[in-house]
């Protein structure tokens, strides 16, 4: 993820005739692009490439059928080459859809308002729908359009779900034309396509280059199709002289009605040629704006490229400046300027460290890589920070360090041993007390009992202390206002309904207080034994209990991570320590303990441990001295006098601390180094060892 300063001019090319017309074919002639894929390792260049869409397999997968790209300085088309972008075409308007010349799934043509129904009804599947206006048969034509999908086997397995959807008869289209010759001038090829299209053929003027048109006829899908359509040309349109268009890269530019963009009609722009087929777009000092990318405006430029027949998207922008996004997305821009310099530092060197990682780019624009939102995160703070430290990368051994990090690492960070299962000098355990600093102003929250059995969290600021304790000491409260939630976890989520709504002067008993759910601390569940059995499939090897009666900690790393967990007794092996995170329904860190809402452990004399069921009699706390709530629930309190209820329902609560692996540099961890007066070299040597800071 590098960033050259954006000094790049925007040159238009001229075009004759730029008032939109339906449907054009425009394909650079091969020899005057390069349009080889391979990526050099990210250190090696000026520019970082950062995936957005693509379908890399395993790797990565993101995907959508076309995007859609603005600029408010115009968009130009062309090439980057010795670090910088060649532009040969200006695009008429500031807007511009980009496909590729795939296979898809010609749904119907016909009329505005039979094109419009069809589209709204793909609109709510996976076959998402395309609206182009041509001409054929001598009149305008709405033509709809599904996908497009990697092979040809793909597109028909659509058309049946299409055609039942629709209820038209829909049809595999795909990459392959006949051309009938080339041409002097826009003008005489537009005649020639015209008159093909008038006969009822689906026609298109190509640009081969600069001054130099084609027309081509048909989009088939495979060899056969192709041959049946050069019959029925040369049948109905004699003097034709065909030639198949070899896999030449171009871009076939269509006219789209903006039906399912809700826009207006705008140009698009279908590449056609093969895997290795791409263009670059400009859109100046502007910036570019990838609508299907949560409307993000983008340094630098894009590149559309055609990879395993899916459409890619790739932005390709100077490092220091694609490092603007990213540590304002990954810290907050208020921290303290040595903590967003250690970040500014580490994220430069993870970059630089991925080399040729996802095939077509050095990094993804998620979390899997770094967090990169475009210019929405950049903030004059951050900014200062990246050029402040231009250049600096932390190295061990002479290589540049892969230097991950996380966001809290809940006190402790991660030995590599608790993480990936590998070792080394530059990462270890090491003290992190500076993450408190994220519980900073966060309100506390009672764990509460009450008069129905159930239990949950309730704000500090919705209660009020009662006078008195119970007999075996616990406090007890009430809710200053109506109807006040009763949470599952100390944290609102709008997502998930409250366990119950309480009222003033209703009693409760208190179990314990906590901090607010957050980085550095957090409770998860109550989760079913269901629930976790669902969740461990396809993550844990073996196989996985039916019913899971109890799930223990067996094994912990030197931080206190998780490094084995047993289920009835028996272990639950996954590939590496970190992955317990997802294998236990998405756990914010592997820095946890786990609780059963039907059992609670004894530590023995002998060291032994025994599960003991509140069923079983053993003696336990009552909350209020008597009876009252023995029909509900037992309650267990230990030796910090934290206390929880053993009822007879069964399900896991997990309670942590940290988020993320833990693993290198803990973005809260050094903004309370910062707070502390610590410079960013000597917090990154803090958490990366052996390691030597320097500008490369």
């Amino acid at each position: 993820m590098n960033e050259k300063a954006l000094n790049r001019k925007t040159i238009f090319g001229t075009w004759a005739s730029r008032t939109k017309r339906a449907a054009v074919i425009m394909v650079l002639a091969t020899a005057c692009l390069p349009w080889s894929l391979g990526v050099h390792a990210a250190a090696a260049q000026e520019d970082i490439r950062v995936v957005i869409f693509a379908d890399l397999g395993s790797k990565y997968k993101a995907t959508v059928p076309a995007v859609t790209l603005k600029s408010s300085g115009g968009l130009s088309v062309g090439q980057n080459s010795g670090g910088s972008f060649q532009a040969w075409l200006g695009l008429p308007d500031n807007t511009a859809r980009f496909s590729v010349d795939s296979y898809r799934v010609k749904v119907l043509e016909g009329n505005e308002a039979t094109a419009i129904k069809a589209a709204q009804a793909l609109q709510k599947t996976n076959d998402k729908p395309t609206v182009f206006i041509g001409s054929k048969n001598g009149s305008s034509v709405y033509q709809v359009y599904a996908g497009s999908y990697a092979s040809e086997q793909t597109a028909q397995a659509a058309v049946q779900r299409i055609s039942s959807v629709t209820g038209a008869q829909a049809e595999v289209k795909g990459n392959m034309h006949w051309s009938v010759g080339s041409y002097g001038s826009e003008q005489e090829a537009n005649l020639v396509r015209a008159t093909i299209a008038a006969a009822g053929f689906d026609a298109f003027t190509v640009i081969q280059s600069r001054g130099q048109y084609a027309v081509w006829v048909g989009e088939e899908s495979n060899d056969n199709k192709l041959a049946a359509l050069k019959s029925e040309l040369e049948n109905k349109q004699p003097k034709l002289n065909l030639t198949k268009v070899s896999a030449q890269t171009g871009l076939i530019i269509r006219q789209e009605a903006g039906v399912t963009t809700g826009s207006q009609a705008m140009s698009h722009y279908m590449l056609s040629g093969s895997d290795n087929s791409k263009v670059t777009v400009n859109g100046g000092n502007n910036g570019i704006q990838v609508v299907e990318r949560s409307q993000r405006t983008y340094r630098g430029d894009m590149e559309v490229s055609m990879t395993s027949g899916q459409l890619a998207l790739v932005n390709e922008v100077p490092l220091e400046q694609y490092l603007y996004s990213v540590v304002g997305a990954e810290v907050y821009s208020s921290w303290p300027v040595e903590a967003l310099k250690a970040q500014a530092v580490a994220a430069r060197s993870y970059a630089l460290a991925q080399g040729n990682r996802f095939q077509i780019g050095n990094v993804v624009d998620g979390t899997l890589s770094q967090a990169y939102n475009g210019k929405s995160s950049e903030h004059a703070n951050v900014s200062e920070a990246v050029d402040a430290t231009a250049g600096e990368v932390i190295k061990s051994g002479g290589k540049v360090v892969e230097a991950v990090f996380s966001s809290n690492a809940g006190g402790v960070t991660a030995d590599a041993s608790e993480v990936w299962n590998s070792s080394g000098e530059v990462f270890a355990s090491v003290d992190s007390s500076g993450d408190a600093s994220a519980q900073k102003g966060a309100q506390q929250w009672y764990h509460v009992l009450l008069s129905s059995g159930k239990t949950g969290y309730i704000r500090e600021d919705n209660a009020k202390e009662l006078e008195g304790v119970t007999e075996s000491g616990l406090d007890k409260i009430t809710v200053t206002a109506e109807n006040t939630n009763v949470r599952p976890i100390p944290q609102i989520q709008s997502t998930v309904a409250p366990i119950a709504k309480v009222q003033p002067g209703e009693e409760m008993i208190v179990l314990e207080k906590v901090p607010q759910s957050g980085d550095y601390a957090w409770v998860r569940g109550p989760f079913t034994s269901a629930q976790i059995a669902k969740s461990l499939q396809g993550k844990v090897t073996g196989t996985v209990p039916s019913s899971i009666n109890y799930l223990d900690v067996i094994k912990r790393g030197p931080s206190g991570r998780v490094l084995e967990v047993e289920a009835n007794g028996s272990p639950l092996k996954v590939k590496y320590p970190d992955m317990y995170r997802s294998a236990m329904g998405g756990l914010p860190s592997t820095l946890f303990d786990i609780a059963s809402t039907d059992s609670y452990t004894v530590l023995g004399a002998d060291g032994a441990t025994s599960h003991v069921s509140g069923a079983q009699g053993t003696q336990v706390l009552s909350a209020s001295g008597s009876d009252t709530f023995s029909d509900n629930g037992l309650i267990v309190m230990n030796g910090d006098r934290h206390a929880r209820v053993i009822d007879k329902t069964q399900s896991f609560i997990f309670s942590g601390k940290g988020n993320g692996h833990g693993l290198g540099l803990s973005q809260w961890g050094a903004n309370g180094l910062a707070e502390q007066g610590y410079d960013y070299k000597k917090i990154l040597q803090h958490y990366y060892k052996n390691v030597d800071i320097v500008k490369d």
